[in-house]
């Protein structure tokens, strides 16, 4: 028999450790662009991931990481520990270690039949502990050790990356706290001397200048050598490599600092008269101060994160699942298709299903942004993650895993959060080039203060030391992807859904937002809106014989009216002799009496006189609504109408657009009567009517033709060209997954507000952006001519590498908060039930379902 042909491609994401700058993940980029059998490779800062397309049969994942490995920084690991049975041999073990390291992501294997465990080391956005009890399962062999409680991929990796985020923020606090221990005391020896003289006659007359050069130096090793071994480690990694970055330029200005002050303690004599100084305090300060920027930064990045780690919480780590007649509380992750589950009150649901018995509201607001519950019974739809009101229920999955709603939007925030938006392309030529262009500057610098300046060595060396601390890229690293990641985040937030930084800036630079009619600006469901009686008949006597008729046909419109018969309450008797007229209507036998229901041709046809509701009938028209006549045994007893009503909030939405400066046009495929009456209703005066679903996206082109932004908004299958076709597409998440595929954007509720809200809030992110790369741009731009002199000869502006060390740090911060204000974006156009306060708590914290009205 054949062997299966093995995939060409293989795409990975895995977790990067170490990177500090914009330098620093260009490199890793650069590196694993260049490895043999790499495709692509893109490496986001912020969110500190890798994501590589590459051919397995030239390289593997266990290849990338220790290439990223060589590159001086560090792979995210985890490690599993697998109790196996069934192994009798050394063959046994073998076979396991060999099934378990052929998965893709597992770095190292080994398994000890003594003690019958298996530990693995994987990388946890490759491969997951479910995935390895897979391997061994199919190798033959059980395994006794269960996935962590609820470990999905998505869950478990986050949960790592959260873990690997702390323990990086604590060594970071750690070594803050030991820099500053021994640079405080040296900053106040080298500093109160020269402000006050008596205190340095005093320490001079004690020690001797030598022997106050040995104190500080004293001081400033454990610093240099101690939490300033990081930038070494890693700057010469990078210098080594050939690719300098961040930590190279720290390495070299610190390092410049105290071997030139170690230099003047150790042979003072070296030195012409008037220029042996020392600058311990600069090199320990300026570690301190950088150290105590990327804590804070460290920190703010974590709350830049906060959207996906509520996301990655929602879903429960057990589910109460009957089994053989017994309720088991299982891990979520076990929880299979067709399990029959039971959600008690104040729970979360842990996978997506549909309700078998009992009833409840849930809270559907972490998909839909609105707050307001959803009363569930049996045949509704449940969603993992959401939560359960005062009721309880039973429902049977039937999306597990990687299939639930929950793991397709958490997988859609990532993927946005990590893809880069076409902008970030300037930051990224940029940086390229910015850190070997610095260390030209910091050469030219060097030799200009050296052979020019009034102090020679020791001036030159000051003003180097402040250009390469100044002119750390970090913050042009972190201006883009930080807002990428708060902006879809708060989007997620809202019930919008963007699928990648490109749909990010795309929809804010659309001019024209084209929307299709039914199901996206009305409710795509017919519903009897009018019936107009002839002399004094009953209504609900002419209504059941009406929908007893129309109960024989399929039609939507038919379904309309029984709909409305059935929501008043109204039996409906059998009817008989039923009969479609096509083109007319229908005509059938209910409790022995004739009902004809259809168009006005159909009763001129039966020889009856619409004119006494003819001219209500037109205004019904005009409305944009189906008007029908209805006869009973050659009587006219009624006209009626059925339309497909404007969804809530269309009005407001198109009103917001217009108001926003976008052109708003409508393209349907319905009479064009009926399209301009529902225009004219929401303020929509740019129609095209009676367009098939085949020419939707040549109407979106004949609307790009003039070098416009084209965003189209649908729900349909027939909107798929359209959205594909469109600069970007907007799907409305209760429409078909194949519009939802297509579009760049989802909302996940049906309301139309969102739209104009996803374009505020790409507007915002698209600024915000903007403020963070000139705000990085201007900063190193004006700075490092200051920190070179320029100023000095005519200004006497000179900038102390301490003060460069703290301007480089608050660069960085600023940009981090200036993109975590997009966490308090507020939506222009909010929907009501977002801006109705929720249900109130019972004593036990769970919300109280809305109240009914009473009859």
């Amino acid at each position: 028999m054949s062997q299966p042909t093995p995939p060409t491609t293989q795409a990975a994401e895995f977790t990067v450790q170490g990177m500090t700058c914009a330098s620093c993940s260009a490199r890793v980029e650069r590196g694993l662009n260049a490895a043999p059998g790499v495709q692509s490779a893109s490496v986001n800062l912020a969110t500190e991931r890798a994501a590589v397309t590459f051919d397995p049969a030239q390289t593997s994942l266990r290849d990338l990481s220790a290439h990223v490995r060589d590159l001086g920084y560090e792979p995210l690991t985890a490690s599993a520990e697998l109790s196996v049975q069934g192994m009798t041999c050394a063959a046994c073990t073998a076979r396991v270690e060999r099934a378990l390291k052929r998965l893709p992501g597992v770095l190292d294997a080994s398994v000890n039949l003594a003690t019958e465990r298996a530990r693995v080391t994987y990388l946890p956005g490759a491969a997951t502990p479910a995935d390895l009890k897979t391997a061994v399962e199919q190798a033959g062999y059980t395994v006794l050790t269960a996935p962590p409680p609820g470990g999905s991929g998505a869950a478990d990796r986050a949960s790592l990356e959260q873990a690997a985020r702390s323990e990086h923020e604590r060594s970071l606090e750690r070594d803050l706290r030991l820099s500053a221990i021994f640079a405080v005391p040296l900053l106040l020896l080298a500093m109160l001397p020269m402000l006050w003289m008596p205190l340095h006659m005093a320490l001079t007359g004690t020690l001797g200048e030598g022997g106050l050069n040995l104190l500080m130096l004293l001081l400033a090793a454990p610093v240099q050598f101690g939490p300033g071994r990081r930038f070494l480690r890693l700057g010469w990694s990078a210098l080594r490599h050939g690719s300098p970055d961040m930590n190279t330029l720290v390495m070299i200005g610190t390092g410049a600092a105290f071997l030139y002050s170690l230099l003047v303690t150790v042979a003072p004599g070296l030195f012409p008269a008037g220029t042996a100084h020392v600058y311990f305090e600069a090199s320990a300060v300026v570690i301190t101060l950088i150290l105590l920027g990327k804590v804070l930064e460290a920190r703010a990045k974590g709350r830049s994160s906060a959207a996906m780690t509520a996301l990655l919480r929602l879903q429960p780590t057990t589910a109460r699942v009957t089994r053989d007649g017994q309720e088991l509380d299982v891990p979520t992750g076990e929880v299979r298709t067709g399990d029959l589950i039971l959600v008690r009150p104040g729970e979360r649901v842990p996978v997506d299903g549909e309700v078998q018995g009992g009833d409840s509201w849930v809270d559907e607001g972490m998909l839909t942004g609105e707050s307001v519950p959803v009363h569930k019974t049996p045949g509704a739809a449940v969603t993992g993650g959401t939560v359960n009101g005062t009721g309880s229920f039973t429902f049977r999955a039937t999306h597990v895993g990687a299939d639930t709603a929950l793991a397709r939007i958490t997988r859609l925030v990532e993927d946005a959060q990590a893809s880069k938006p076409p902008i970030q392309g300037l930051a990224d030529r940029v940086v390229a080039v910015f850190v070997p262009a610095v260390l030209v500057v910091a050469a030219l610098t060097f030799l200009a203060w050296l052979l020019g300046g009034p102090q020679g060595l020791s001036h030159a060396l000051v003003n180097t030391v402040a250009v390469l601390i100044i002119a750390c890229p970090c913050a042009m690293g972190l201006a883009t992807p930080t807002s990428v990641m708060v902006g879809t985040g708060r989007a997620a937030s809202l019930g919008v859904l963007f699928k990648s930084g490109a749909a990010l800036e795309a929809l804010h630079r659309a001019d024209v937002i084209a929307l299709d009619k039914t199901g996206t600006l009305t409710l795509g469901r017919p519903e009897l809106t009018d019936l107009i009686l002839t002399g004094a008949q009953d209504r609900a006597a002419a209504l059941t014989l009406i929908a007893a008729a129309e109960r024989g046909s399929e039609h939507p419109v038919a379904r309309a009216i029984v709909t409305a018969a059935r929501a008043e309450g109204l039996d409906l008797p059998d009817a008989s002799a039923f009969r479609a007229l096509p083109g007319e209507g229908i005509e059938a036998t209910v409790n022995g009496r004739a009902v004809q229901i259809g168009s006005d041709r159909l009763m001129t046809r039966l020889g009856l006189d619409v004119t006494p509701l003819a001219k209500q009938a037109d205004a019904l028209a005009d409305l944009g609504r189906t008007p029908l006549y209805a006869a009973v045994d050659g009587q006219l007893i009624a006209a009626l109408a059925v339309a497909d009503p404007i969804k809530p909030g269309s009005r407001e939405a198109v009103r917001a657009l217009q108001a926003a400066g976008r052109r708003v046009v409508m393209i349907t495929g319905d009479h064009a009567r009926t399209a301009q009456a529902v225009a004219r209703q929401l303020g929509i005066t740019d129609v095209r009517a009676e367009v098939h679903p085949a020419q939707k996206s040549a109407a979106v082109r004949a609307l790009q033709a003039g070098g416009q932004q084209v965003a189209f908004v649908g729900d349909g299958i027939n909107d798929a060209p359209a959205l594909a076709q469109a600069d970007v597409g907007v799907a409305i998440g209760t429409g078909t997954d194949v519009a939802a595929e297509t579009a760049g954007v989802i909302l996940m509720s049906g309301d139309l507000r969102g739209v104009p809200n996803a374009v505020a809030l790409s507007r915002a992110t698209l600024n915000n952006i903007r403020g963070n790369l000139f705000w990085a741009f201007a900063y190193n731009v004006l700075l490092i001519p200051v920190a070179a002199g320029v100023l000095e000869p005519t200004l006497g502006l000179r900038l102390n590498p301490v003060l460069a060390a703290a301007a480089m740090g608050l660069s960085s911060v600023f940009v981090l908060s200036n993109a975590l204000r997009l966490r308090g974006f507020r939506p222009p156009v909010p929907a009501p039930a977002q801006a109705a306060p929720r249900p109130p708590a019972s004593p036990e914290g769970r919300p109280h379902p809305p109240r009914q009205p009473q009859a």
